[in-house]
């Protein structure tokens, strides 16, 4: 379980590392669609030193979805899921602009700040060009 501090905790725990973080429910296809393609590209860049965190927004009566769906993909990257309630200050903590909706993945930089977010299902394109763009920032 993570609140608004648990996040702004994970980001700085990750803090020298370019990070993805990406947003996900089961009852949202898109993000089921994403998936595993994010496990896939968490694999193939681990190697360059890209860290992938998994925000889980699923309510209490669908854990055993969010259980079978992890069982069956079986992610590379850890996965928190968002404690019931403070949808406003947690999304404010995250992006002031972000309405909530998902599929939602931030970038941060090694320094910690965002420098990107896909809000919206997104390309294996356009996802490998941010994370190329995240690899090569800060790093000159």
């Amino acid at each position: 379980m993570i609140d608004t501090q648990g996040y702004q905790k994970l980001i700085q725990q990750y803090r020298g590392k370019p990070l993805l973080v990406t947003f996900w429910a089961t009852w949202c296809e898109p993000c089921r669609d994403e998936y595993p393609m994010l496990n896939e590209l968490a694999k193939q860049y681990a190697p360059q030193g890209l860290k992938v965190v998994g925000v889980n927004l699923d309510g209490d009566g669908d854990l055993i979805l969010m259980r079978r769906f992890i069982a069956r993909y079986k992610p590379v990257f850890p996965n928190y899921r968002k404690k019931p309630g403070e949808e406003g200050s947690f999304r404010q903590a995250v992006l002031p602009e972000w309405n909530g909706s998902l599929p939602a993945s931030f970038f941060y930089a090694k320094d910690g700040r965002q420098i990107g977010q896909f809000i919206g299902e997104r390309t294996r394109d356009a996802y490998e060009t941010a994370i190329r763009s995240l690899l090569t920032s800060g790093s000159h």
